[in-house]
This record gives structure tokens, sequence and C-alpha cells, in this order.
């Protein structure tokens, strides 16, 4: 009789098999730009051919979404064969085959609150890359106080009308679709007057405004809301109850942003560090920088072993929300940590934003960009917070 032991050791063997047989070589190893992902949408199109073919390979096995039921366009593989599958990915060092807000932050939320047939439409749409998300939260005078937020959908019969705008849309002028929370109530407590909609970007009266950035690239935009009507069937989860989906999704954005970078790293910044400084007699010929990438690693294995210890709690019921701002925390800031490194060993060089010797600046604007993770999704500070009181225990004065 299999035992589950038995079934795992044999499920790792196949898709290692599998990953090795169908991922293009040139579909893996380190994402040097955001913009080589694949992101799916009206008016997406594959980089390469073989792009195009790991998308669709990956897409017929399942695995696009590997870890959502088959229903609703998934792979319907167990926890534990999903951990599997991203370590095999990780070893081979594969490339996603779809990079979407859909998949780690939209469809965790329509999953828990969306109508059967709001999940039936959208998440299918997510797994066939035909919807590309962006998300509306935070908005000029709504950032760390996101239930402050004044955008308005006032309920006109069959629709809702929108009014209002949102700021730090990521890509926002790339997306198809996006999700926002919207103030649908203002006679009672902040929290308690905000409803979740999901409203398309091709609607009269959207805008969205490119935002420049210190690294000379344009990931965010001012997104305007002028007299946007939205249909009522586009309400997920009950009229008033947005607050209540918006916590949840948050907590899978912070992991979604505690995780950017993670598996690259792993790799780049010690083979970085050895490329620059070299070896002498077996050892990193650098005693400061041998320190720093010493302590880096050892801190990614823990971050590692505590991420496994929660999947464990999890799996007891001890599943706590606060535990994504532990992991937001620590892998934006380990992200920072490997840049630095990466940074340091390559000197002066890397400064460099533009040029062939550096790649078009490749390590420097990645450098820069690795900073605004410790801001957005919550600040470092706020995570700390809620670190400290919902997981520490610690009084809030």
């Amino acid at each position: 009789m299999e035992t589950i032991i038995d079934h795992l050791t044999e499920f790792r063997k196949e898709t290692r098999v599998w990953l090795e047989e169908n991922c293009p070589v040139s579909m893996r190893g380190q994402t040097k730009d955001i913009a080589e992902l694949y992101w799916g949408g009206r008016n997406s199109d594959f980089t390469s051919e073989d792009q195009k073919i790991w998308f669709k390979r990956m897409h017929d096995k399942g695995w696009i979404v590997p870890y959502w039921d088959k229903k609703y366009g998934g792979g319907g593989l167990s926890p534990l064969e999903n951990k599997i599958l991203a370590e095999e990915m990780t070893r081979l060092r594969c490339k996603q085959p779809l990079f979407s807000f859909g998949i780690s932050m939209l469809g965790p939320a329509l999953l828990k609150f969306a109508t059967e047939e709001q999940k039936g439409h959208y998440l299918k749409d997510i797994v066939d890359a035909k919807i590309r998300w962006c998300q509306g939260y935070s908005e000029p005078n709504a950032g760390s106080d996101l239930a402050g937020l004044q955008m308005k959908a006032v309920d006109k019969g069959d629709h809702f009308l929108v009014n209002g705008s949102k700021i730090w849309t990521s890509y926002g002028d790339n997306a198809d679709w996006i999700f926002c929370l919207v103030r649908t109530n203002t006679e009672v407590k902040k929290q308690e007057g905000i409803s979740f909609l999901l409203i398309d970007m091709n609607s009269e009266g959207v805008e969205a405004r490119p935002i420049q950035l210190i690294s000379g690239k344009s990931a965010f935009t001012e997104t305007f809301f002028d007299n946007v009507k939205v249909p009522k069937e586009n309400l997920v989860g009950k009229l008033n109850n947005g607050w209540t989906i918006a916590k949840y999704l948050l907590t899978h954005e912070r992991q979604m942003i505690g995780g950017i970078g993670e598996a690259d790293q792993k790799f780049v910044a010690r083979d970085v560090v050895l490329d620059a400084v070299g070896l002498h007699n077996g050892v990193l010929n650098d005693s400061i920088l041998r320190t720093e990438l010493v302590t880096y690693e050892m801190n990614l294995a823990i971050y590692d072993m505590t991420i496994e210890r929660a999947i464990d709690e999890a799996k007891a019921g001890n599943n706590s929300g606060a535990a994504s701002s532990l992991f937001k925390y620590f892998g934006t800031e380990l992200n920072v940590q490997a840049m630095e490194i990466i940074m340091t060993a390559g000197g002066m060089d890397e400064l460099a934003i533009e040029g062939e010797a550096t790649n078009n600046g490749f390590i420097a604007k990645r450098f820069l960009r690795s900073k605004g993770n410790t801001i957005e999704g919550g600040t470092s500070e706020i995570q700390l917070n809620i670190i400290s009181k919902n997981i520490l225990g610690l009084p809030s004065k």
C-alpha cells in the first residue's frame, strides 16, 4: 500500500523529469527585468517563441496556478505537492510561465468571497491569461491609513457611479481591469463603509497617468475615475464589507512582495560576489564581504525555515494573518540586503544607470527598486508594529 511519503517521492521524480523535458533552456535562469515576464492580458504578447511554448505547456499541465481547484483552471495539487513543484522549479531556475496580480492577490480573495458565478468567470480568465489586473487601494490621502480612502461609489440602481482617484497603481497603464476599494457609506465608522469593486479599465472615465521613478522606469500610475459606471454584478462580497476582503487580500500581497527576488537572490548574490572578488585558497578574498554574504545566507535559511514552520502551523489550524507581515518585512529586507551586497561587490561600475558594460544599469536599477519593496504593501515600520502586537503579544503602548 502506497504511503504519502512514497507518493510524494514519486511525484518529485516525475515533476523533475517533466520540468527538465518541458522547460526551454531560455526559460531558465535569472529574470533581469520584470518586463521579460509574461503578464497576459488583452494586448499581451510573448517576448519569444520559447516563452509561448513554456506558458502553453504549463497551462496544459494545469500548473499556471497548480494549487487552485481544477474546475477553476488550476492543477488541483495538494499543499505538499505544490511545495515540491515550487522547489523543483527553483532548483532548475524555471521562470514563471505567467506573472499576474490576479494569481497572487485577487485570486485568493475571489476564492473566499466571490459568488460561484464570479469565480467561474474571473478565475478561469486569470489562468488563461485573458485579463491583466492591477490594484486600486492607496489614495493621495489614504496610504498607511488605508481605511481613510475617499473614492466614492454611489448606488444608481443597476450600477454604481464611481468618482475619485487612486495612486501608486502598479502597472495601471498596462492593466485591463482593476480591483478597487471604494467608499459606499459615509455615515458609519470608516472601516464599515467600504466595498470591493471590479472595474474594467476600458470604461469611459478611467485614466491612468504614469509616475516617473528614481530608477528611470514608471511602474506606477495615478488612476482617475470620473463618473465611471460599474455594473452591480462587479461587487465582490457584501456591500460595505470590503474592509474584510481588503485585509484578507493584503496578507497575500505582503507574502507576494516578501518573496520578490527570493529565488533569484539565492543564486545571484553569491555568484556576483565570487565573480567580482574571487577566491584565495578556497576562501572569499574579502573578509568584510565574506561576513556580509554568510550573514545574508544564514538569514535566508532562517527565512525559509520560518516559512516551513508557518505552513505546518497552518495545517494544524494555527494560521495567523499576521504571519504575512513577518514574511513581508523579512523578505523585503533580505532583498535589500542582497542588492547591497551585489552593489558592493560590483564597485563603482555598478552605479551606472546606462551603458552596455553594466547591462544598461540592471544592477543599479534593481538596487533602487528594492528600496520600494519595503514601502509598498505597508512599510517595514507598519509590519513591525503588526508583528510586535499580533505575534509577540507586546502592548500597544
